[in-house]
């Protein structure tokens, strides 16, 4: 278990309100990532703090049962100037726990996500967990995402 304190921030980008329901989340997830691409969404994303991507899971209405939003966009310095259509969040300081998926995306993500889903012992607040789509991100074959749960202490 690699459980850290992360800080407050704040990220910018496009989102879905969607649910695990019937494979729906599958459906406007693979939606909103395409649109990402396709619209080049993280040049239009201002105060941008680095070219990290990142997908925040939050608003949920129960657990990864009911309905959540998710956000795919950038880490920014200040949510000043959201471009329309677009939506900013700040998530406030938490405790996380760290899971790393390796091999080839977007894979080897899901197969977390089913690992997180069917961890017992995880104390999941549902405040906000994100993934970080960083430089390894590209790697092909040994491409990593970082993800983070928030979780009780």
């Amino acid at each position: 278990m690699d459980k850290q304190i992360i800080e407050k921030f704040s990220v910018i980008g496009i989102s879905v309100r969607t649910t695990n329901e019937n494979g729906q989340s599958a459906k406007d997830i693979e939606a909103l990532w395409e649109k990402f691409w396709g619209e080049e969404i993280q040049k239009q994303i201002p105060n941008k703090v680095n070219d990290d991507i990142y997908a925040v899971y939050t608003d949920y209405e129960t657990d990864f049962n009911g309905p959540y939003t998710l956000i795919i966009g950038l880490p920014v310095s200040s949510l000043e100037n959201i471009p329309k259509d677009f939506v900013g969040i700040t998530i406030e300081k938490d405790i996380y726990e760290k899971f790393v998926s390796k091999g080839n995306m977007p894979e080897a993500v899901l197969k977390t996500w089913m690992e997180i889903w069917q961890n017992k012992d995880l104390k999941r607040t549902y405040n906000a967990d994100f993934t970080i789509h960083g430089k390894k991100y590209y790697d092909g074959e040994n491409a990593e995402v970082e993800t983070f749960i928030s979780v009780k202490e």
